[in-house]
Formats: C-alpha cells, structure tokens, sequence
C-alpha cells in the first residue's frame, strides 16, 4: 500500500539517472523515497524497448504516490569515434606520426579511419585531436583532403572505436543524429518531459530540436563544448533549461577550466531565468563505495551553494552499487547546505534583475513580502509554468506551491529549484483561489492555522501569461475542515 509522499525539505532538485541498477518499479519507488524529484533516461545505452517499461514505471508511481514525477530524455548526440584496430588495439607512442583517413580497413600504429567527413573540413593546422576522454592527445601536423597527420604528444594504448574530442574548432555537424530523431519521436510518444541535447554547439542546434518537438516536451541544452562557451547567452535564451555536462566539458577545456565554466554557466542560466542542473562525477566514489570522498560533498555543495536548481547523479544512481544511498546522500548534503544560516545570503551573490513586466515584479515582491510577514509558502497558479519559474528565479526563501491544471506544467517543474506541484483544477473567481490556496498548503502541511501565505495569481482566471495579482492572506482552522480538490 502506498501513501502519498510530504513535499521535500529542501529546494535544491535531485535528477537521477535509472540504470540496470536501478530500473525496477521497486527500485524507482525507492529512488522517489531517498530524494529523487527527477529522473534521467540516458537514450546512449540500452535499445527504445528497454526504455518504455521504465517510463510506464515512473508514471505509475507518480499515480499511488500523488506526486507528478519529471522524466528526462537525454539525446546521444554526434558522439565521434574512430575506427577498429587489427588486434583490437594499439600504442601510440609519444613523438610518432599518425595519419587518420577515410580507408574503412582496420588500423594499425601509423593509422585508423575516421568515419566523420564533417571533421576533415574543419581541422586546421595545429588543432588538438584528444582520444578516448583525453587520455592521449594528437596534433594536426598536415591536411589533406581524406587524411590529416598528426603528432603524438600524449601517447598510450588505442583501443576500437574510442571516442574523439575536437576542442579548438567547431565541427559543423548536426546535433541531432539520424539515431537522436528516432529517440526523440520515441521518447515523446511515450510522454517524457524534457529532453536533453547533447554537444549543442550552435543556436541553431536548438531550433532544430525545437522544432521537431513541437511543445511536445521542454528543451534542455547540454553545456559541452568550449564552442557552447562562446555562445552562452543566445544558446540560455533559446533553451527552457540547462545542464553544466562537466563529462565531455572536462575532456576539451582544461581541468582548472571546469570550476569557472561552472560558475559563468549557473550565473548566466539564473540572470536569465532559466532552471540549471549541475552534472557529472558528483559523488563518483559511490559507484562503489557507500559513502563518498570529502571533496564530492564540497562539491556538491558548491553547487547548491551556487543556487543551481538540480544536481545529477549519473553511473551513481545508473550502474553503481549503491544507487538508493547515493540519492539519499544528495538528499542529506542539500538539506545541511540549506540548513546554513548563511545559504540564502550566497544564493543572492548573484543579481536577478527582474525583466519590466508585470508578473516579474510581483515575483520579485513577493520574495521580499514573504520576509517582511513571516509568510510560510508562496501559492501560485500557473498553466503553462512560466509564473512558478519566474517566483524560482527569485530564490524565496519559503516553499512554492505550484498548482496548475495541467499534468505536463506539474510534471516539468521537477527541476525547478523550490518547488512543489500539484494537479488540481482550475479556479473560477477570487473567493475560490483564496480557498483553495488556503486548502492545499494545509493538506501539503506548508502552512498551519494562523501563518500567512502569498497567492499569485492572473485576472482573468484560466488566460495564461495574465499573472497581475499578489495577494497575503491568513490561514485560520477552520480551513482545517474543508476538503476537496
């Protein structure tokens, strides 16, 4: 039997990637319990038929345990990878020649095919080819137009189809490979909530994807290319949310490059609006450990420090041995970092300016009105979501009541710093959207008899995009009798 599950004591998100060790309903139901808000299908791995019984999981839990769960879709993207090797694999050894081509035969220590046309236009004289996540490092030395040659700098062991990171030039290849698509129209028809692109590097890698999602699903572009770096503010202002992916921005920037990149990237998506996940190697140790290094804890916590609305488990919560203690430990790092008398002051280093429209103000004010009056939670009704995201921005420092009518805005706010969604039908006038605000926080246990609450709302009820009321209202018990939906 199950029950229905308290909204979170925290505001920061948990998105965890579901795995072979994790890709059970009893798994998932346990997952939900540590802490996760979200969760993650990595369409790299397995086939579209491993996929869909996971999201029919997912969507069933969400019914016995009364709360709208997100599910992402992440997109492979234009992975690149060199060909196969007579053996298998090779050395490479630092100072030598080596030639990639275009020949399919298997490679040996002078060469290996490289499979992508697209690269061989793009390279120029001196660019960096990095192999296998940067373990070995080649370098241009001589173009032609089906090979380049190269020096080793980085040697070591090759083996088939390791993967290739091409960091000091933009590749013009599509981010939405012939494989990608077929994801995609998979994954919404199965009815996920956001979707993932990887490798974006260009603005135009998002419209495309927009436009074959067709409001389908949210956008969510992948931070992962020093080329996206160059970009960042037309590829934020394009996207619904983003992800810092350190995995592959690791590979092409420098190490002591990723803090920084970070932090530009979490600055840019929260002065923008736009929710921010933190991603890669949180708690890597816990792949195989129970409990984590110190360092994965600060890091985590810098994170939520930096007020980023999600922080991901990948091969943690996918693979690892200890997916459930994982999310149970980001769970326990988010609730101490918050529980700092100086998190909110931090969260606040960064500016968020409100944009000249009527419902940024208000969102804006009612962060500083739930201070000056002690409120205990914002209430706000929203079809579409952009009301809550914009309450969001302003980092409250009390919970947000979302209530919308629509199962996708409930559903799509599950990486959204703060909040809380719920279901429910619409209001008709202000006396109802004054009951039921009233109703709902006491029954999500928000607020008590005699706390304050702060309603927003749009007049005309039901028009999206009409949020024009900020109204402050005292609960009292006798909304403690009043049931319904």
């Amino acid at each position: 039997m199950h029950r229905s599950l308290a909204p979170r004591a925290r505001k920061v998100r948990v998105l965890a990637t579901l795995g072979p060790a994790s890709n059970t309903p009893e798994m998932i139901e346990k997952l939900i319990r540590a802490g996760a808000d979200a969760f993650r299908i990595n369409m790299s791995h397995g086939v579209q038929g491993d996929h869909a019984p996971v999201i029919a999981a997912i969507r069933s839990l969400e019914k016995s345990l009364v709360r709208p769960t997100t599910i992402l879709a992440d997109l492979q993207g234009p992975k690149l990878r060199v060909g196969t090797f007579v053996g298998g694999k090779v050395e490479l050894v630092t100072g030598q020649s080596f030639r990639l081509d275009r020949d399919p035969a298997e490679g040996d220590a002078t060469r290996v095919c490289l499979p992508h046309k697209e690269i061989f236009e793009a390279l120029k004289l001196g660019a960096r080819l990095l192999l296998d996540d940067g373990k070995l490092v080649l370098r241009v030395s001589d173009m032609a137009d089906d090979h380049v040659m190269t020096r080793v700098e980085v040697g070591g062991m090759l083996s088939n189809r390791k993967g290739l990171n091409v960091p000091d030039v933009v590749v013009p290849m599509a981010a939405l490979t012939e494989k990608d698509r077929s994801d995609l129209a998979f994954a919404l028809d199965q009815g996920v909530d956001w979707v993932a692109l990887s490798f974006v590097q260009r603005p135009e890698d998002l419209a495309e994807a927009r436009k074959l999602i067709g409001g389908r699903a949210a956008l969510l572009a992948k931070i992962e290319k020093p080329a996206a770096l160059d970009r960042l503010e037309e590829l934020v202002e394009l996207a619904d949310a983003v992800m810092v992916a350190r995995g592959d921005l690791g590979v092409e920037l420098p190490p002591q490059a990723v803090p920084p990149a970070q932090k530009r990237i979490v600055e840019t998506a929260r002065r923008m609006g736009k929710p921010v996940v933190v991603a890669t190697q949180m708690l890597e140790s816990m792949i195989t450990s129970p409990s984590p290094t110190r360092a994965e804890v600060s890091d985590v916590a810098t994170a939520i420090y930096d007020g980023a609305d999600a922080v991901m488990l990948s091969a943690e919560s996918a693979a690892g041995a200890w997916p459930v203690e994982s999310v149970a430990m980001m769970d326990a790092i988010a609730r101490s970092v918050e529980s700092d008398p100086g998190y909110f002051a931090r969260l606040h280093f960064t500016e968020t300016k409100s944009d000249p429209t009527t419902a940024d103000a208000l969102a804006d004010a009612a962060r500083e009105i739930a201070i000056t009056v002690g409120a205990k939670a914002i209430v706000c009704f929203t079809a579409s979501g952009s009301t809550a995201r914009r309450v969001s921005r302003e980092r409250p420092s009390v919970p947000l009541l979302v209530l919308t009518p629509k199962a996708d805005t409930a559903r799509r706010t599950g990486i959204v710093w703060g909040t809380h969604a719920v279901q429910t039908r619409d209001v008709k006038d202000f006396e109802e959207m004054v009951a039921k605000s009233k109703r709902m926080a006491l029954r999500h246990q928000l607020a008590g008899p005699d706390d304050r609450i702060i309603i927003m709302a749009g007049v005309p009820f039901g028009v999206p995009g009409s949020t024009n009321v900020l109204h402050v209202v005292r609960l009292t018990g006798e909304e403690l009798k009043v049931g319904g939906r």
